[in-house]
């Protein structure tokens, strides 16, 4: 699956100028947990999350503490452009899902936002992951059949059975025809792994 498959577009943005709080009100009414930071062509330049935001908001209760705590010095941010992360890690449309399920694994970046020739086209999250693989089995397989027969019309029956989101193809002893079968279900969302079988030889 890539990733323009699997990615939230439009994407909800907002600009370096823009206060915290007008971007810790969109991320609420928005219900998103991160903000790729837009120039005026509409160019990345950052992104701001949730936590970027929380930076400074609160001031100690005193009620929490049995000695006064002492106020920060330092002024709280602004803007956006103040807490923004400027080094994004982005993906392109035509990015492997699974490469970037790794990479986000791996460093635990929670949202990257997609890119091409530098203007923002969408975002995908941890979230938009996890929904492709809460699809159900029954669906999946359906998605599998009508991606076959729209290839291949009229064409041998293919046996299709999904279990947790692994498929498996039974057809004809073919292997153009398997290799190809296999490449239209990769492409399903909520797809995990295929495995191609010969069925019974004509």
């Amino acid at each position: 699956m890539l990733v323009r498959e699997a990615m939230t577009s439009p994407v909800v943005t907002t600009v370096p100028s823009a206060t915290v709080r007008q971007a810790i009100r969109v991320l609420h009414e928005r219900d998103v947990t991160a903000l790729p930071v837009v120039d005026a062509e509409g160019r990345l330049v950052g992104i701001v999350s949730e936590m970027d935001l929380l930076r400074g908001e609160f001031e100690a209760d005193p009620r929490a503490f049995a000695r006064p705590r002492t106020t920060p010095s330092a002024p709280v941010p602004r803007h956006v452009e103040d807490v923004m992360t400027r080094d994004v890690q982005t993906a392109r449309p035509t990015t492997d899902v699974a490469e970037l399920a790794e990479t986000m694994v791996r460093t635990r970046i929670k949202s990257v936002p997609v890119v091409d020739a530098r203007t923002v086209v969408g975002i995908i999250s941890r979230r938009d992951l996890i929904a492709m693989l809460a699809r159900g089995d029954a669906r999946i397989r359906d998605d599998v059949v009508a991606a076959i027969s729209e290839i291949a019309p009229g064409g041998p029956a293919w046996e299709v059975s999904v279990e947790d989101g692994v498929v498996e193809l039974r057809g004809p002893h073919d292997e153009r025809a398997q290799k190809i079968v296999e490449v239209l279900a990769r492409t399903v969302p909520g797809v995990t792994r295929v495995c191609v079988r010969p069925g019974v030889q004509p």
